[in-house]
């Protein structure tokens, strides 16, 4: 069931039923509810506490619903002003606790200092493709904890090339999208 036009809701957690306001802007795409609360679903066991990147943050639908379902802290990266505005809006509005937007581009923001996270969502505007030297960026340049899970969602067809140590954990298809959980293997330096 898709969301009305311009309002989705935060399907579980303390924040459920809440409602995020959505700007009609070029390109934003939410994660439906059936995709989402899939995706919640095979988190359950590891969600509590643990330090998520909302990276192409968008509506930040997926960040608000790991916050709502109790996780410790979470970095929203998005690059559009109109698209950080409604997710600040948002978050106040919801008085979330442990949240921060940074208004820049996912590449700019992961040449920065990288802080470990144990749960990423990969998922950037399709039409740029920027799943494979995201997903390269992530991991060489230590924003993931040993054990870190991914969550990447792009086109069925899509072709991107992610990191041999991201193993897929569970996947599912909703129409012409396709949506996948990887755990991130720990890494073991060459001698």
């Amino acid at each position: 069931m898709k969301a009305a036009p311009g309002r989705i809701r935060i399907i579980g957690g303390h924040l459920r039923n809440s409602r995020l306001n959505v700007r009609d802007l070029p390109g934003l795409r939410p994660t439906p509810e059936r995709v989402r609360e899939t995706l919640f679903n095979w988190l359950a066991p590891t969600i509590a506490g643990v330090r998520a990147l909302d990276l192409c943050a968008g509506t930040g639908a997926l960040g608000i619903e790991a916050l709502s379902r109790g996780a410790a802290a979470l970095q929203f990266v998005e690059p559009e002003r109109a698209a950080a505005d409604a997710l600040r809006e948002n978050l106040a509005r919801l008085k979330a606790q442990g949240a921060d937007v940074a208004m820049v581009d996912a590449m700019h923001f992961l040449r920065g200092t990288p802080r470990p996270f144990g749960l990423v969502f990969l998922d950037p505007p399709f039409a740029l493709q920027l799943w494979t030297p995201l997903a390269q960026q992530l991991e060489q340049s230590g924003w993931l904890a040993d054990g870190a899970q991914v969550y990447v969602e792009a086109p069925r067809d899509a072709a991107f090339a992610l990191p041999s140590n991201w193993m897929l954990h569970r996947e599912g298809h909703a129409g012409e999208v396709r949506y996948a959980l990887y755990r991130r293997l720990q890494t073991v330096p060459l001698s």
